[in-house]
């Protein structure tokens, strides 16, 4: 769970929170009026995050590369085909 402070708080206890994420492997949200502006996480934290949030891709094509079709009743496959297809990317203008 994030420890939650008030942008004005934050600013003047930047040193201190910076070194509570750094080494004591908090996260801080930074809120205005009480609702969340900013984060402050550890840039090993953020490389995680952002692993993760390339993963589910990948993770959904193996999955569904893995089905076996013998699981499918006779004729499934044929009458539904591709439920889901990630679309390609296009270069701008094309």
């Amino acid at each position: 769970m994030a420890h939650e402070i008030p942008v004005t708080q934050a600013r003047a206890e930047l040193a201190e929170l910076i070194n509570r994420v750094v080494y004591g492997g908090e996260r801080v949200v930074v809120t205005r009026h009480g609702r969340p502006l900013v984060a402050l996480v550890s840039a090993a934290d953020l490389e995680r995050l952002e692993a993760d949030a390339e993963a589910p891709e990948e993770q959904v094509i193996s999955s569904v590369s893995s089905i076996d079709s013998s699981v499918s009743a006779p004729g499934e496959r044929r009458r539904f085909g591709i439920a889901a297809e990630h679309p390609r990317h296009r270069e701008p203008g094309s």
